[in-house]
């Protein structure tokens, strides 16, 4: 079990790294964009319990918000 979490920590750091060099080229309104995805994702999963729809409607919304704050 312990070999697997040190395989899981190492594969969302390499996709952490990853991510942050793919928002090298962004705009601002673009990465607000990214920035509002995340936060409602985790908004919406901590208020749905957890449940995928709940994660992905908030992605979806924060990114919205997140879009137009911008402009």
């Amino acid at each position: 079990m312990n070999a697997i979490q040190k395989s899981a920590a190492n594969a969302v750091a390499v996709t952490v790294l990853l991510g942050l060099t793919g928002c090298a080229g962004m705009s601002a309104q673009d990465k607000s964009t990214a920035i509002g995805a995340g936060v409602g994702a985790v908004g919406g999963s901590v208020l749905t319990g957890g449940s995928t729809v709940g994660t992905v409607g908030g992605a979806a919304v924060g990114g919205i918000i997140g879009h137009e704050i911008k402009k």
